[in-house]
């Protein structure tokens, strides 16, 4: 495989197509052409990091690309599900739909910034998307916020767990619910329903169909950021919204 890289690498230096490369050189000529981009590779090992870094941000911006045609497609599910929990202004008019799971460190060290904007922005909405990737006890977790909405405890059970540090297992979030006031018992009684199971699985397949694979992740005016964002990055995207919507 390296082999043909380096004569691609080559191949490309002095314009020869590569379909012609058998044409050109011979079986000794490549050889020594491979032979001198390697040595010089193994003298400038920065040259083919910066080869591989352009890739993947090629890659990244292709994939952010196809998302954009995506989650214009899927608009109603990200922003108007009635399943979907609203934090901050229903009525706001900028929407920001986070993907988040509740063993995320990363999902955790967003939080405050988004607590900070609701505070500070009285016309944010968020869409919050449960999106438990890392294990089951994120599913658990994930259930037994579903299951907290039937007692008007959704917003603080999802505070405290965002709050919460160290492991997380069956018995913190109980123990995080119990905390909140969440009758426990009945909200595990609701965990089994078949609407918060076929919820689980409609958001999933939601992520998966606008390239969202990891947590956190955001959409604000339909473009897609994945990965954990400060709160002056949420700041611009959310202004970005406003004043593309104002124009």
């Amino acid at each position: 495989m390296m082999h043909r890289l380096l004569l691609a690498l080559c191949l490309a230096a002095v314009c020869i197509p590569a379909a012609r490369a058998a044409d050109v050189l011979t079986p000794a000529q490549t050889k020594e052409v491979e032979r001198i981009i390697h040595d010089y590779l193994a003298q400038h090992p920065e040259i083919l990091m910066d080869a591989i870094a352009a890739a993947a941000d090629k890659e990244k911006a292709d994939k952010v690309a196809h998302s954009d045609e995506t989650i214009r497609a899927h608009h109603n599910e990200l922003y108007n599900d009635p399943e979907s929990q609203i934090g901050g202004n229903p009525h706001g008019d900028v929407t920001v739909v986070e993907f988040f799971d509740y063993r995320c460190p990363y999902c955790k060290m967003v939080q405050p910034a988004l607590e900070s904007l609701l505070e500070s922005d009285s016309n944010l909405r968020v869409v919050y998307k449960e999106f438990p990737i890392l294990g089951a006890a994120s599913t658990y977790a994930t259930k037994m916020a579903l299951a907290s909405r039937a007692q008007g405890k959704y917003d603080a059970f999802h505070r405290a767990m965002m709050d919460t540090k160290g492991q997380i297992d069956e018995t913190v979030v109980d123990k995080v619910a119990a905390s909140v006031g969440i009758d426990v018992a009945r909200a595990k009684a609701g965990m089994t329903a078949p609407a918060i199971e076929a919820l689980i699985k409609k958001d999933y397949a939601l992520a998966d169909d606008v390239n969202i694979s990891g947590t956190p992740s955001f959409i604000i005016a339909d473009k897609l950021y994945p990965g954990a964002m400060t709160l002056d990055e949420l700041k611009k995207a959310i202004a970005d919204a406003r004043q593309s919507h104002a124009g």
